[in-house]
């Protein structure tokens, strides 16, 4: 549990009750507030998250992609909303073409990756547990 207080904490996302001593979640964050995190060349991302649920805003400018990103798999649930663009989505050995609106959800340890066919895509990933690692 502390290790997620001082995430919180680190990324502006909380602050301590004075009187208390307990962290307050705030329950808003602004996007002009948020620093986002440059994970690599073309894909920064925003994340916010609760004990046992986050939230993270992935946007890749680096599109079109000339080959899907390698596969990789967590023993998180996810659910991803395409807010922006056009993808191909490879769940284990299958492949879908999805756009602006479309919803896709990974289970559990399925290999899964991404080809972005349009310049940019906005990608909301919802994870359960949350994804520590990307607290790091």
């Amino acid at each position: 549990m502390m290790l997620l207080l001082k995430a919180l904490q680190l990324r502006g996302y909380s602050k301590i009750n004075n009187n208390t001593n307990i962290p307050i979640v705030m329950p808003v964050n602004k996007e002009n507030s948020a620093i986002p995190e440059q994970v690599k060349e073309g894909f920064k991302r925003r994340i916010t998250h609760l004990e046992n649920l986050m939230v993270v805003v992935c946007d890749f400018t680096n599109g079109p992609m000339p080959i899907p990103d390698p596969p990789h798999s967590h023993p998180h649930q996810q659910i991803t909303y395409v807010a922006e663009g056009e993808l191909l989505l490879f769940l284990d050995e299958e492949k879908h073409h999805l756009t602006q609106g479309d919803i896709f959800l990974v289970p559990s340890d399925l290999p899964h990756c991404i080809q972005t066919i349009s310049r940019h895509v906005r990608l909301i990933d919802c994870f359960s547990p949350i994804r520590e690692d990307f607290l790091k």
